[in-house]
Protein backbone atom coordinates (compact mmCIF):
# COMPACT_ATOMS: atom_id res chain seq x y z
CA UNK A 1 0.00 0.00 0.00
CA UNK A 2 1.65 3.35 -0.84
CA UNK A 3 1.20 5.90 2.02
CA UNK A 4 2.07 9.43 1.55
CA UNK A 5 5.11 9.55 4.21
CA UNK A 6 7.01 7.12 5.70
CA UNK A 7 6.95 8.37 9.06
CA UNK A 8 4.15 10.87 10.61
CA UNK A 9 5.64 12.32 14.09
CA UNK A 10 2.76 13.81 16.37
CA UNK A 11 4.42 16.51 18.87
CA UNK A 12 7.57 18.94 17.61
CA UNK A 13 9.28 18.66 21.36
CA UNK A 14 12.65 17.76 21.60
CA UNK A 15 12.17 13.88 20.86
CA UNK A 16 9.78 14.52 17.91
CA UNK A 17 11.78 16.96 15.96
CA UNK A 18 15.15 14.61 16.94
CA UNK A 19 13.32 11.52 15.67
CA UNK A 20 12.30 13.27 12.32
CA UNK A 21 15.77 14.66 11.28
CA UNK A 22 17.30 11.56 12.24
CA UNK A 23 14.59 9.65 10.08
CA UNK A 24 14.86 12.21 7.21
CA UNK A 25 18.93 11.21 7.32
CA UNK A 26 18.21 7.44 6.27
CA UNK A 27 15.99 8.90 3.33
CA UNK A 28 12.70 8.49 4.85
CA UNK A 29 9.78 11.08 3.64
CA UNK A 30 9.14 12.28 6.82
CA UNK A 31 6.22 14.76 8.55
CA UNK A 32 5.81 16.63 11.81
CA UNK A 33 2.70 18.11 13.17
CA UNK A 34 2.71 20.17 16.22
CA UNK A 35 -0.32 22.66 17.38
CA UNK A 36 2.34 25.39 19.31
CA UNK A 37 5.83 26.65 18.81
CA UNK A 38 8.27 24.19 18.04
CA UNK A 39 10.73 22.55 20.38
CA UNK A 40 7.86 21.65 23.09
CA UNK A 41 8.09 21.87 26.78
CA UNK A 42 11.99 22.00 27.00
CA UNK A 43 12.48 25.01 24.68
CA UNK A 44 9.31 27.07 24.95
CA UNK A 45 8.11 26.24 28.72
CA UNK A 46 10.89 24.27 30.36
CA UNK A 47 14.06 23.51 30.25
CA UNK A 48 15.39 26.40 28.84
CA UNK A 49 13.55 29.30 30.11
CA UNK A 50 14.08 28.19 33.40
CA UNK A 51 17.88 27.87 33.32
CA UNK A 52 18.08 31.53 31.90
CA UNK A 53 16.54 32.87 34.64
CA UNK A 54 18.33 29.92 37.08
CA UNK A 55 21.31 31.98 35.86
CA UNK A 56 19.19 35.36 36.44
CA UNK A 57 18.82 34.42 40.26
CA UNK A 58 22.63 33.89 41.58
CA UNK A 59 24.15 37.49 40.36
CA UNK A 60 22.77 38.49 44.06
CA UNK A 61 24.93 36.07 45.84
CA UNK A 62 27.66 36.83 43.62
CA UNK A 63 27.30 40.23 44.06
CA UNK A 64 27.83 39.65 47.65
CA UNK A 65 30.33 37.32 47.46
CA UNK A 66 32.55 39.24 45.56
CA UNK A 67 32.83 41.51 48.34
CA UNK A 68 35.21 38.70 50.59
CA UNK A 69 37.49 38.76 47.73
CA UNK A 70 38.00 42.63 48.21
CA UNK A 71 35.45 44.06 45.50
CA UNK A 72 33.24 47.11 46.53
CA UNK A 73 29.80 46.70 47.70
CA UNK A 74 27.25 46.97 44.33
CA UNK A 75 23.94 47.94 44.66
CA UNK A 76 21.55 46.37 41.96
CA UNK A 77 17.91 46.15 41.20
CA UNK A 78 16.16 44.01 39.13
CA UNK A 79 14.25 44.90 35.85
CA UNK A 80 11.92 41.69 35.84
CA UNK A 81 10.05 42.50 32.78
CA UNK A 82 13.64 43.14 31.00
CA UNK A 83 14.69 39.71 32.09
CA UNK A 84 11.35 37.88 31.29
CA UNK A 85 11.71 39.62 27.63
CA UNK A 86 15.54 38.16 26.89
CA UNK A 87 14.75 34.63 27.94
CA UNK A 88 11.35 35.35 25.62
CA UNK A 89 13.13 36.56 22.79
CA UNK A 90 15.84 33.86 23.27
CA UNK A 91 12.96 31.08 23.31
CA UNK A 92 11.99 32.31 19.52
CA UNK A 93 15.51 32.68 18.55
CA UNK A 94 15.55 28.68 19.15
CA UNK A 95 12.11 28.32 17.50
CA UNK A 96 13.67 29.56 14.34
CA UNK A 97 16.26 27.64 14.58
CA UNK A 98 13.95 24.55 14.71
CA UNK A 99 11.93 25.70 11.52
CA UNK A 100 15.02 25.75 9.80
CA UNK A 101 16.48 22.35 10.78
CA UNK A 102 13.26 20.99 9.60
CA UNK A 103 13.28 22.40 6.42
CA UNK A 104 17.13 21.93 5.69
CA UNK A 105 16.19 18.14 6.65
CA UNK A 106 13.42 17.99 4.45
CA UNK A 107 10.86 17.25 7.48
CA UNK A 108 6.99 18.66 6.26
CA UNK A 109 5.69 20.53 9.48
CA UNK A 110 1.52 20.70 10.19
CA UNK A 111 0.67 23.52 11.91
CA UNK A 112 -2.14 21.87 14.34
CA UNK A 113 -3.54 18.90 16.19
CA UNK A 114 -3.09 15.34 15.26
CA UNK A 115 -6.05 13.30 15.14
CA UNK A 116 -5.95 9.68 15.01
CA UNK A 117 -8.50 7.92 12.51
CA UNK A 118 -7.11 4.75 11.73
CA UNK A 119 -3.67 3.37 12.43
CA UNK A 120 -1.94 4.48 9.15
CA UNK A 121 -4.41 8.11 9.02
CA UNK A 122 -4.28 10.96 10.99
CA UNK A 123 -6.47 13.99 10.38
CA UNK A 124 -4.64 17.75 11.30
CA UNK A 125 -7.15 20.64 10.96
CA UNK A 126 -9.04 19.28 7.44
CA UNK A 127 -6.13 18.12 6.18
CA UNK A 128 -5.94 13.83 6.28
CA UNK A 129 -2.55 12.54 6.02
CA UNK A 130 -1.38 9.16 6.04
CA UNK A 131 1.89 7.56 6.61
CA UNK A 132 3.21 3.77 7.16
CA UNK A 133 4.92 4.68 10.59
CA UNK A 134 3.75 6.94 13.27
CA UNK A 135 5.32 8.54 16.05
CA UNK A 136 3.55 9.97 19.37
CA UNK A 137 5.63 12.49 21.02
CA UNK A 138 2.94 14.26 22.60
CA UNK A 139 4.92 15.35 25.90
CA UNK A 140 3.04 16.03 29.43
CA UNK A 141 1.35 18.58 30.67
CA UNK A 142 1.15 20.18 34.63
CA UNK A 143 -1.77 18.72 36.67
CA UNK A 144 -3.81 21.00 38.98
CA UNK A 145 -5.55 19.36 41.82
CA UNK A 146 -9.42 19.95 42.40
CA UNK A 147 -9.12 22.49 45.32
CA UNK A 148 -11.66 25.26 45.81
CA UNK A 149 -9.98 27.97 44.52
CA UNK A 150 -7.30 26.46 42.45
CA UNK A 151 -8.13 28.78 39.23
CA UNK A 152 -5.96 31.29 41.16
CA UNK A 153 -2.74 29.48 40.40
CA UNK A 154 -0.54 29.20 37.84
CA UNK A 155 1.29 26.06 36.28
CA UNK A 156 4.75 26.16 35.74
CA UNK A 157 3.96 26.50 32.18
CA UNK A 158 2.60 30.06 32.70
CA UNK A 159 6.02 31.22 35.09
CA UNK A 160 7.47 32.77 31.96
CA UNK A 161 4.55 35.20 31.26
CA UNK A 162 4.57 37.06 34.33
CA UNK A 163 3.69 40.77 34.00
CA UNK A 164 5.58 41.64 36.75
CA UNK A 165 7.42 39.90 40.19
CA UNK A 166 5.30 38.78 42.89
CA UNK A 167 6.46 40.30 46.06
CA UNK A 168 5.33 37.36 48.15
CA UNK A 169 5.18 33.91 46.31
CA UNK A 170 4.30 30.35 47.18
CA UNK A 171 5.12 27.08 45.80
CA UNK A 172 2.61 23.83 46.17
CA UNK A 173 4.93 20.69 45.76
CA UNK A 174 8.22 19.21 46.47
CA UNK A 175 9.33 17.99 43.21
CA UNK A 176 12.35 19.27 41.33
CA UNK A 177 10.15 21.57 39.55
CA UNK A 178 9.16 23.16 42.79
CA UNK A 179 12.27 23.29 44.22
CA UNK A 180 13.92 25.09 41.03
CA UNK A 181 10.99 27.56 41.06
CA UNK A 182 11.18 28.31 44.61
CA UNK A 183 15.28 28.51 44.71
CA UNK A 184 14.90 31.27 41.36
CA UNK A 185 12.22 33.50 42.85
CA UNK A 186 14.18 33.64 46.11
CA UNK A 187 17.55 34.70 44.57
CA UNK A 188 15.36 36.95 42.16
CA UNK A 189 14.11 38.43 45.76
CA UNK A 190 10.74 37.00 46.62
CA UNK A 191 9.48 36.09 49.71
CA UNK A 192 9.09 32.67 48.62
CA UNK A 193 7.07 29.89 51.05
CA UNK A 194 7.01 26.27 49.62
CA UNK A 195 3.96 24.26 51.03
CA UNK A 196 3.92 20.61 50.11
CA UNK A 197 2.60 17.46 51.84
CA UNK A 198 5.46 15.03 52.75
CA UNK A 199 8.36 15.09 55.21
CA UNK A 200 10.72 16.33 52.82
CA UNK A 201 11.32 17.11 49.24
CA UNK A 202 12.24 15.21 46.11
CA UNK A 203 10.57 11.94 46.72
CA UNK A 204 12.28 9.54 45.13
CA UNK A 205 16.07 10.87 45.16
CA UNK A 206 18.66 9.81 47.31
CA UNK A 207 18.04 11.17 51.45
CA UNK A 208 21.55 12.49 51.84
CA UNK A 209 20.59 14.19 48.66
CA UNK A 210 17.36 15.59 49.76
CA UNK A 211 18.21 16.51 53.21
CA UNK A 212 20.91 18.47 52.30
CA UNK A 213 19.03 20.43 49.72
CA UNK A 214 16.10 21.10 52.21
CA UNK A 215 18.83 22.38 54.69
CA UNK A 216 20.37 24.76 52.47
CA UNK A 217 17.29 25.98 50.75
CA UNK A 218 16.26 26.98 54.59
CA UNK A 219 19.17 28.53 54.81
CA UNK A 220 18.64 30.62 51.70
CA UNK A 221 15.12 31.99 53.07
CA UNK A 222 12.84 29.74 51.68
CA UNK A 223 10.54 29.01 54.18
CA UNK A 224 9.15 25.22 53.92
CA UNK A 225 5.48 24.29 55.52
CA UNK A 226 5.96 20.34 55.06
CA UNK A 227 3.31 17.74 55.84
CA UNK A 228 0.63 19.77 55.25
CA UNK A 229 -2.53 19.39 53.23
CA UNK A 230 -3.61 22.36 51.31
CA UNK A 231 -7.52 22.81 51.49
CA UNK A 232 -8.27 26.07 49.65
CA UNK A 233 -7.39 29.23 48.01
CA UNK A 234 -9.80 32.19 48.74
CA UNK A 235 -8.83 36.12 47.52
CA UNK A 236 -9.00 38.81 49.30
CA UNK A 237 -7.97 42.46 49.80
CA UNK A 238 -4.65 41.20 51.09
CA UNK A 239 -4.15 38.37 48.35
CA UNK A 240 -4.25 35.34 48.07
CA UNK A 241 -5.23 33.40 51.35
CA UNK A 242 -3.78 29.78 51.47
CA UNK A 243 -6.14 27.38 53.93
CA UNK A 244 -4.39 24.23 55.22
CA UNK A 245 -5.24 21.54 57.17
CA UNK A 246 -3.33 21.74 60.73
CA UNK A 247 -1.42 24.76 60.01
CA UNK A 248 -1.44 27.63 62.76
CA UNK A 249 -0.25 30.45 60.77
CA UNK A 250 -2.02 32.48 57.66
CA UNK A 251 -0.45 32.45 54.63
CA UNK A 252 -0.18 34.71 51.80
CA UNK A 253 0.34 35.21 48.38
CA UNK A 254 0.68 38.09 45.79
CA UNK A 255 -1.72 37.63 43.22
CA UNK A 256 0.11 34.99 41.81
CA UNK A 257 0.79 31.33 43.47
CA UNK A 258 2.54 28.65 41.74
CA UNK A 259 1.32 25.27 41.44
CA UNK A 260 4.08 22.45 40.66
CA UNK A 261 2.37 19.57 41.35
CA UNK A 262 3.14 16.98 39.34
CA UNK A 263 2.72 16.39 35.22
CA UNK A 264 0.91 13.93 33.13
CA UNK A 265 0.86 12.39 29.49
CA UNK A 266 -1.04 14.49 26.93
CA UNK A 267 -3.03 11.88 25.59
CA UNK A 268 -6.11 14.41 25.07
CA UNK A 269 -8.11 14.46 21.98
CA UNK A 270 -5.52 11.96 20.00
CA UNK A 271 -8.10 9.49 19.62
CA UNK A 272 -6.25 6.41 20.98
CA UNK A 273 -8.86 4.53 22.48
CA UNK A 274 -10.54 3.76 18.91
CA UNK A 275 -7.61 2.50 16.69
CA UNK A 276 -6.37 0.30 19.77
CA UNK A 277 -3.00 2.05 21.56
CA UNK A 278 -3.24 0.47 25.09
CA UNK A 279 -2.85 3.31 27.69
CA UNK A 280 -1.51 2.27 30.84
CA UNK A 281 -1.96 4.48 34.41
CA UNK A 282 -2.76 7.38 32.31
CA UNK A 283 0.69 6.74 29.84
CA UNK A 284 0.87 5.32 26.82
CA UNK A 285 2.18 1.68 26.89
CA UNK A 286 5.28 0.54 25.06
CA UNK A 287 7.92 -2.11 24.40
CA UNK A 288 11.81 -1.72 24.91
CA UNK A 289 12.03 -0.45 21.32
CA UNK A 290 9.40 1.70 22.01
CA UNK A 291 6.55 0.37 19.86
CA UNK A 292 3.01 0.46 21.04
CA UNK A 293 0.60 -2.08 21.51
CA UNK A 294 0.04 -1.13 17.69
CA UNK A 295 2.43 -2.57 15.27
CA UNK A 296 3.14 0.23 13.07
CA UNK A 297 2.57 2.63 15.75
CA UNK A 298 5.41 4.28 18.69
CA UNK A 299 5.71 6.50 21.20
CA UNK A 300 8.68 8.43 22.82
CA UNK A 301 9.17 10.66 25.79
CA UNK A 302 7.12 11.83 28.85
CA UNK A 303 3.59 10.47 26.92
CA UNK A 304 5.50 7.23 27.81
CA UNK A 305 5.99 8.09 31.59
CA UNK A 306 9.13 6.31 31.39
CA UNK A 307 11.96 8.80 32.54
CA UNK A 308 10.83 11.89 31.79
CA UNK A 309 13.79 14.02 30.79
CA UNK A 310 14.35 15.94 27.16
CA UNK A 311 17.45 13.87 26.54
CA UNK A 312 15.74 10.54 27.23
CA UNK A 313 12.87 11.16 25.07
CA UNK A 314 15.84 12.07 22.25
CA UNK A 315 17.76 9.27 22.73
CA UNK A 316 14.64 7.11 22.56
CA UNK A 317 13.73 8.99 19.51
CA UNK A 318 16.44 8.43 17.60
CA UNK A 319 17.31 4.54 18.66
CA UNK A 320 14.10 4.44 17.09
CA UNK A 321 15.17 6.00 13.77
CA UNK A 322 18.02 4.02 14.00
CA UNK A 323 16.62 0.64 14.46
CA UNK A 324 13.14 1.36 11.77
CA UNK A 325 14.89 3.15 9.52
CA UNK A 326 18.67 3.15 9.54
CA UNK A 327 19.21 -0.71 9.45
CA UNK A 328 20.81 -0.40 12.60
CA UNK A 329 18.83 -2.02 15.66
CA UNK A 330 19.45 -0.34 19.02
CA UNK A 331 18.04 -0.21 22.55
CA UNK A 332 17.49 3.13 24.40
CA UNK A 333 19.08 1.76 27.82
CA UNK A 334 17.18 3.50 30.94
CA UNK A 335 19.72 2.50 33.22
CA UNK A 336 22.11 4.66 34.54
CA UNK A 337 20.74 7.95 33.52
CA UNK A 338 22.35 11.32 34.74
CA UNK A 339 20.21 13.83 36.19
CA UNK A 340 20.56 17.22 37.57
CA UNK A 341 18.14 19.45 39.75
CA UNK A 342 19.03 23.34 39.34
CA UNK A 343 18.12 24.58 42.78
CA UNK A 344 20.24 26.84 45.06
CA UNK A 345 22.58 25.02 45.66
CA UNK A 346 22.59 22.62 42.63
CA UNK A 347 22.23 18.84 42.43
CA UNK A 348 22.86 16.03 40.54
CA UNK A 349 22.40 12.25 40.50
CA UNK A 350 23.11 9.28 38.64
CA UNK A 351 22.88 5.85 39.36
CA UNK A 352 20.82 4.12 42.26
CA UNK A 353 19.71 5.73 45.58
CA UNK A 354 21.62 4.34 48.80
CA UNK A 355 17.80 2.48 49.45
CA UNK A 356 17.47 1.34 45.87
CA UNK A 357 21.07 -0.34 46.13
CA UNK A 358 19.97 -2.05 49.84
CA UNK A 359 16.76 -2.91 48.26
CA UNK A 360 18.53 -4.98 45.75
CA UNK A 361 22.01 -6.06 47.45
CA UNK A 362 20.81 -6.25 50.83
CA UNK A 363 24.26 -5.60 53.35
CA UNK A 364 26.50 -5.99 50.53
CA UNK A 365 26.36 -2.18 50.42
CA UNK A 366 29.54 0.70 51.41
CA UNK A 367 28.66 4.09 51.41
CA UNK A 368 31.68 6.98 51.05
CA UNK A 369 30.25 10.72 52.23
CA UNK A 370 31.52 13.89 52.34
CA UNK A 371 30.19 16.79 53.60
CA UNK A 372 32.12 20.43 53.99
CA UNK A 373 32.19 23.87 52.84
CA UNK A 374 33.88 24.43 49.45
CA UNK A 375 36.86 26.93 49.50
CA UNK A 376 35.48 29.18 46.98
CA UNK A 377 32.91 30.35 50.36
CA UNK A 378 35.75 30.77 52.98
CA UNK A 379 36.98 34.36 52.10
CA UNK A 380 32.90 35.47 51.71
CA UNK A 381 32.27 33.52 55.24
CA UNK A 382 29.22 31.89 54.17
CA UNK A 383 28.05 28.34 55.79
CA UNK A 384 27.26 27.01 52.08
CA UNK A 385 27.78 22.91 51.98
CA UNK A 386 28.54 20.24 49.69
CA UNK A 387 27.44 17.06 50.21
CA UNK A 388 28.76 14.18 48.28
CA UNK A 389 28.16 10.71 48.04
CA UNK A 390 28.94 7.10 46.16
CA UNK A 391 27.03 3.86 46.48
CA UNK A 392 29.37 1.11 46.00
CA UNK A 393 29.04 -2.78 45.56
CA UNK A 394 30.68 -4.17 48.42
CA UNK A 395 31.22 -7.51 46.43
CA UNK A 396 31.95 -6.23 43.46
CA UNK A 397 33.98 -3.00 44.29
CA UNK A 398 31.13 -1.50 41.55
CA UNK A 399 30.08 2.13 42.00
CA UNK A 400 26.34 1.66 41.83
CA UNK A 401 25.42 5.61 42.15
CA UNK A 402 26.62 8.88 42.18
CA UNK A 403 25.38 11.62 44.13
CA UNK A 404 26.43 15.66 44.51
CA UNK A 405 24.78 18.57 46.06
CA UNK A 406 26.99 21.77 45.26
CA UNK A 407 28.03 24.38 43.02
CA UNK A 408 28.22 23.15 39.23
CA UNK A 409 26.91 19.80 40.23
CA UNK A 410 25.27 18.70 36.65
CA UNK A 411 28.36 19.62 34.88
CA UNK A 412 30.45 17.52 37.62
CA UNK A 413 28.33 14.68 37.42
CA UNK A 414 28.15 14.49 33.57
CA UNK A 415 31.83 13.30 33.28
CA UNK A 416 31.17 10.99 36.57
CA UNK A 417 28.12 9.44 34.72
CA UNK A 418 30.35 7.99 32.09
CA UNK A 419 32.10 5.90 34.49
CA UNK A 420 29.20 4.91 36.24
CA UNK A 421 28.07 4.16 32.60
CA UNK A 422 30.92 1.77 32.21
CA UNK A 423 30.97 0.20 35.22
CA UNK A 424 33.33 1.50 36.81
CA UNK A 425 34.58 0.32 40.36
CA UNK A 426 35.60 2.22 43.38
CA UNK A 427 39.11 1.09 42.51
CA UNK A 428 39.08 2.61 39.05
CA UNK A 429 38.09 5.89 41.39
CA UNK A 430 40.79 5.89 43.68
CA UNK A 431 43.09 5.13 40.90
CA UNK A 432 42.07 8.61 39.09
CA UNK A 433 44.92 11.47 39.96
CA UNK A 434 42.06 14.32 41.32
CA UNK A 435 42.50 17.52 39.98
CA UNK A 436 43.50 19.88 42.54
CA UNK A 437 41.99 22.39 44.18
CA UNK A 438 38.49 21.31 42.97
CA UNK A 439 35.27 19.91 44.51
CA UNK A 440 35.03 17.30 42.01
CA UNK A 441 38.79 15.67 42.88
CA UNK A 442 36.48 14.67 46.05
CA UNK A 443 34.43 11.83 43.95
CA UNK A 444 38.29 9.86 43.56
CA UNK A 445 39.34 10.84 47.17
CA UNK A 446 36.75 9.48 49.36
CA UNK A 447 37.73 7.03 51.97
Amino acid sequence: MSYDFDLFVIGAGSGGIATARRAAEYGAKVAIAEFSSLGGTCVNRGCIPKKLMVYASHFPDLFSEAVGYGWSEVKSTLDWQKMITSVNNEVKRLNAIYERMLANSNVTVFQGHATFVDTHTVVVGETSVTSDKILIAVGGEPTKPDIPGIEHTIVSDQFFQLPEQPKRMVILGSGYIACEFACIMKGLGSQVTQIFRADHILRGFDEDLRLTIQEEMEKEGIKMLSGHQLTGIEKTEEGLKLHLEGAKDVIFADAISLAALGRKPKLEGLNLENIGVKVEKGAIWVDEYSRTSVENIYAVGDCTDRINLTPVAINEGRAFADTEFGNKPRLMSHENVPSAIFTIPEAATVGLTEAQAREKYGDNIKIYRTKFRPMYYVLPEKDKKTMMKLVVNSETNKVLGAHLVGDHAGEIIQGVAIAVKMGATKADFDATVGIHPSVAEEFVTMR
